[in-house]
């Protein structure tokens, strides 16, 4: 890989932010991130050619239009427009990839206010101390409903558990150096799962803490259908443990069944009362059972595979609205 030159000293920083049928925290979501990046160029520890990058995962209400009203009214803003819906990993790795030739890093972050916008504070302190990705993490989950705890931080130990490199309390809040989102760039998966991918990249990594606080305005994007549909995507795209599982199962049911079969045997031979269907029925119910759970696993990695050798385009880029202002300097410091 061909060396990434940036200027930490005062980068310009991209600030990318999936929307997916945002209409109703988009004004407050742009306006924060406006006070935050004018701040950060005013005292000078961003350059003037910091942007903030929204990107239209394919909305249904009046995102796309209320971005690209945005784009026109101040160059700050910029905007990339998917051709149709592709799931949030996909948009937030389209403007990454938007990002990465016009930046010195890029953090990202979800447009329903729900991670602390003042947290990019620090992590810009972190990548100008040498970090070339730096997480941001909850705090605390105090806010949160007992059975969303409960099934959070279950997520993060289940996929722990199942090898899946991860940060704890870590969702897609985060700073990446130019040479972070080069080595990302490097990654073909057709089935994303960046929290996964992430960690894999290597080079000097930090996180910053932060209280998550309540949606701003709409309703989430990720209720517990697609949490569970991401864990699965994550377990399956990283690990190959729920084959080593259900192979394990399968020597453990053959033991039971072979010590099963003796117990009924003596059973029979003493008391002379077991009949022969419910040993059939038994043997018939588990055996069928434990297959279709192995099918069903095995299916779901061979269908991954059959994704990836398409290998069709994660995403299409219908339409970009974006003034990146004059390109990156030829003299910044080198890493």
């Amino acid at each position: 890989m061909d060396l990434i030159q940036v200027s930490r000293n005062c980068p310009v920083v991209y600030i990318v932010v999936p929307c997916y049928n945002e209409e109703e925290v988009l004004p407050e979501t742009a306006k924060r991130l406006r006070e935050k990046v004018r701040g950060l160029i005013g005292e000078k520890t961003i350059s003037p050619r910091s942007r903030i990058l929204f990107v239209n995962d394919g909305s249904r209400d009046r995102t796309w239009e209320m971005i690209e009203t945005l784009c026109k009214a101040e160059p700050l803003f910029g905007g990339v427009k998917l051709s149709r819906n592709k799931g949030h990993q996909n948009a937030v790795l389209a403007g990454l990839m938007t990002a990465q030739p016009l930046c010195d890093c890029a953090i990202s972050i979800d447009a329903d206010l729900q991670d602390d916008v003042n947290a990019i504070d620090q992590m810009i302190a972190d990548f100008r101390a040498g970090s070339d990705i730096v997480y941001g993490v909850r705090s605390s989950r105090e806010t949160d409903t007992f059975f969303k705890r409960f099934t959070a931080e279950g997520f993060y130990k289940v996929m722990q558990h199942m090898g899946v490199d991860l940060v704890f309390n870590h969702a897609d809040y985060r700073l990446m150096s130019a040479r972070a989102l080069k080595g990302l760039e490097d990654y073909h998966e057709v089935n994303l799962f960046l929290r996964g991918i992430v960690p894999q990249i290597g080079y000097k990594t930090s996180s910053v803490t932060y209280a998550r606080s309540e949606r701003f305005a709409g309703e989430s994007k990720y209720p517990l259908k697609k949490m569970l549909a991401l864990a699965w995507n994550g377990i399956t795209s990283f690990s190959v443990k729920p084959i080593s599982l259900v192979l394990g199962l399968g020597v453990l049911m053959t033991g039971g069944a072979a010590l099963a079969g003796i117990i009924l045997l003596i059973v029979q031979l003493v008391t002379h009362s077991l009949t022969a269907l419910s040993a059939l029925l038994f043997s018939v119910w588990m055996v069928g059972g434990l297959t279709l759970t192995g099918l069903g696993v095995v299916g779901e990695y061979v269908g991954k595979i059959y994704g990836e050798v398409k290998a069709r385009p994660r995403y299409i880029i219908e339409a970009v609205d974006l003034d990146p202002g004059v390109e990156k300097s030829e003299a910044a410091d080198e890493e």
